[in-house]
């Protein structure tokens, strides 16, 4: 199989350019960080610090009296020694409700967690390259999480979907004019993500190539960037050949030739578009589960786990390096699991 290189090395030259707008927005002092980081973190992570970065420094020009409307990129690094506790318990409140720009953002407990931590590596950095005194952003508690249910789709909203994907049956006369055109591949999109568990960003990289229909897998390019195969069963082999078909008599747009997926406008499938498809089938079928591409991945990953109890074969298939973040997503089929196990058992015949 054939890599698709090309597509990611867009993907990050786009991160690349995008963090040097954003880093250009900070104080100078924070580029040593993001150099530092460069080779232990993929782009989208570094774009991530970027942005909580950049809300901590605007917070310090908005409310903080040392730094009250000091432009952001005057700010030079004495401002880590001069921060104390009650200035980052501050911030995080102030995470609840800010306006930049003339727009409002909120955080809720997620959001804060995050750009605390975020704040707390940003500190620790410099507090072992002896440029800070301490790491004053640990002193204040990360903000406590409730544990989620994982929302994902029953067997029978599973075989609903893929019917209403291939009859159409629900939808709208509009909805229907573009369905006709489209069916066929959603139905392969909608069955690789169901019957494999890639995520939706690997799932438009696919290049032609990166398809083995003589080892039924598929190359993938991993959060880090690195290099996967994730192997299919029948039913995936079947939907990606019809929609193969039907890709042979499309004349894809200049410099979409090898992508596999593509749109009505002949280029390469976006996620925003995998992730408006996945909205439009899923609302006919369930109006009580929000469900998107990444709902669709715990679907497999729970259907998967509950056939094999398999922690470590879910963490591999669904490429999580920490088996510890798989064991805390399916935790609650784990419960399951013994439950059914304990029916599994008989004393006596009945």
């Amino acid at each position: 199989m054939a890599t698709s290189k090309s597509y990611h090395e867009t993907v990050n030259r786009n991160n690349t350019l995008r963090l040097r707008e954003l880093t250009d927005q900070l104080p100078p002092f924070c580029r040593e960080f993001f150099q530092a980081i460069s080779d232990i973190t993929e782009s989208r992570t570094r774009i991530a610090y970027a942005y909580d970065l950049g809300v901590f420094f605007e917070f310090l020009r908005q409310r903080n009296p040392l730094y009250r409307n000091v432009p952001i990129q005057e700010i030079t690094v004495d401002v880590l020694n001069r921060i104390e506790k009650a200035d980052i318990e501050e911030y995080v409140e102030f995470l609840s409700l800010y306006e930049k720009d003339g727009e409002e953002f909120t955080n809720n407990d997620r959001g804060k967690r995050r750009k605390l931590a975020s704040l707390r590596t940003f500190y620790d950095y410099y507090f072992q390259n002896g440029k800070a005194n301490s790491n004053v952003a640990e002193k204040v508690p990360l903000p406590k999480l409730h544990e989620k249910e994982i929302v994902r789709m029953d067997p029978n909203e599973v075989a609903i979907l893929l019917d209403q994907v291939e009859a159409g049956t629900k939808m709208t006369k509009s909805q229907l004019k573009f369905h006709e055109k489209t069916k066929v591949r959603d139905l392969a999109l909608l069955t690789l993500l169901l019957g494999t568990g890639i995520r939706v960003s690997e799932c438009v990289g696919l290049d032609l190539d990166d398809v083995d229909f003589d080892n039924m897998a598929v190359k993938v390019y991993r959060k880090g960037g690195y290099e996967d195969v994730v192997y299919f069963g029948e039913e995936v082999e079947t939907a990606l050949l019809s929609y193969l078909e039907e890709r042979r008599h499309i004349v894809p747009a200049d410099g979409h030739e090898n992508a596999f997926f593509l749109s009505l406008q002949n280029r390469r499938m976006a996620v925003r578009s995998v992730e408006n498809l996945v909205k439009k089938y899923t609302s006919l079928v369930t109006t009580t589960k929000k469900i998107t591409p990444h709902k669709l991945r715990s679907t497999y990953g729970s259907n998967l786990y509950q056939e094999t109890g398999d922690i470590y074969l879910v963490a591999d298939v669904l490429g999580h390096k920490d088996v510890n973040t798989t064991r805390k997503h399916y935790a609650a089929m784990q419960d399951y699991n013994k439950r059914k196990a304990a029916k599994t058992v008989k004393l006596r015949e009945p």
